[in-house]
């Protein structure tokens, strides 16, 4: 199983997705931005070094979310979601197709990735 962090970034009253390019697993589906835990790393510390190496810019983790476990089938993920704030740095697709500032309540006019889809529920009670 695949461990991998996810980043709920908050900016301006809106939440940050990115769209996975047609190169990726998952092409152009979207996703709240995150990637794999290194060995050694904690779930913090991936997820502030995966968003600085996909979008240049800086978060701080505020709080855990959840986590919910996913068969993609030919994969499979533990996917830990963080509400995180947004710091410092200008968005730069480094990996991405794209990226939205979305209105919570427009979330569900996008394709999200199905381990990101729990996730929504759970912001009804965080924003």
């Amino acid at each position: 199983m695949i461990e991998v962090v996810c980043a709920i970034i908050l900016k301006d009253d809106k939440i940050l997705i990115t769209q996975r390019s047609e190169k990726m697993k998952l092409p152009l589906k979207w996703e709240f931005p995150g990637g794999k835990i290194n060995k050694g790393e904690s779930e913090e510390e991936a997820i502030i070094r995966e968003i600085k190496e996909e979008l240049s810019i800086k978060i701080i983790p505020l709080k855990k979310i959840s986590y919910n476990i996913h068969d993609y089938g030919s994969f499979k993920i533990r996917l830990t979601a963080y509400l995180c704030d947004y710091i410092a740095g200008e968005i730069e697709l480094l990996e991405h197709k794209d990226f939205r500032l979305v209105a919570f309540e427009d979330l569900n006019e996008y394709d999200i990735a199905d381990a990101d889809i729990p996730f929504i529920e759970n912001l009804k009670t965080l924003i």
